[in-house]
């Protein structure tokens, strides 16, 4: 579901950018299992993932392997993570640069985003995948645990799904911030508005019903104050 609404709007702001069948050089720093960087491979690009996790980073070049040779090499994997970029790669690099979960296990999140928008070209589009700050309280509010509720309101720290403390952000201060790295904000997406409390290993419904549950989704993501309330928030800056 998340992967899917992601893709959406990722692609809408692809298209909207460049003309259609153009290869763009794309580099997914944190890219996880590879969802988003073998999806766009299959469209033509040559991406380049990195991925600090090795057993991640294992089972994204295990489903590669499974991919036709065209797609694999237009492929590349490397074990690493954001704040590398500049060890790896020349600024300018790429046409697009994917940051999706990643920025809330930063310990510098800012020089994260800055070290990634050098490696855009100019036009460039950055995508970056949060928590949002400003919802926090609606999945344990939801849920009628209305202590994490209150206790939520007021702060900028959740735990995953691993168990993990970490960050949440808040769209003002990212606006700031990409604005702050010459990638200001272009345009901005709610991502999980009302499927944030569906449990990770639970199936998908029917067909029909599942395209019905994509469309409200998307359009939620979208329009406010809707995408306001959402688990994650999607936004996308474009290089100056």
């Amino acid at each position: 579901m998340r992967q899917e609404i992601i893709a959406r709007q990722l692609d809408e702001q692809i298209t909207s950018r460049y003309p259609v069948g153009q290869r763009l050089r794309i580099l997914d720093a944190g890219m996880g299992q590879g969802t988003q960087a073998l999806r766009l491979a299959r469209a033509g690009h040559t991406v380049t993932g990195l991925e600090a996790d090795p057993d991640l980073l294992k089972t994204a070049r295990e489903s590669l392997a499974t991919e036709p040779a065209g797609i694999r090499e237009r492929v590349r994997m490397i074990e690493g993570d954001g704040r590398e970029t500049g060890v790896h790669f020349l600024p300018g690099s790429f046409d697009v640069v994917l940051c999706h979960g990643v920025l809330m296990y930063a310990d510098e999140p800012d020089a994260l985003l800055a070290g990634l928008a050098r490696m855009l070209a100019p036009g460039g589009l950055l995508s970056l995948v949060v928590r949002n700050a400003e919802a926090l309280s609606m999945r344990p509010g939801l849920a009628g645990d209305w202590s994490g509720a209150l206790a939520a309101f007021d702060s900028d720290v959740y735990t995953d799904d691993n168990g993990v403390k970490v960050r949440a952000d808040r769209l003002d201060a990212l606006t700031a911030t990409l604005a702050g790295i010459a990638a200001p904000l272009h345009a901005w997406y709610g991502v999980r508005v009302f499927t944030d409390d569906v449990p990770a290993d639970a199936g998908l419904p029917a067909a029909e019903e599942l395209e019905r549950l994509l469309a409200a989704e998307d359009r939620a993501g979208r329009t406010d104050p809707y995408r306001r309330v959402a688990a994650l928030l999607h936004l996308c800056g474009v290089r100056g």
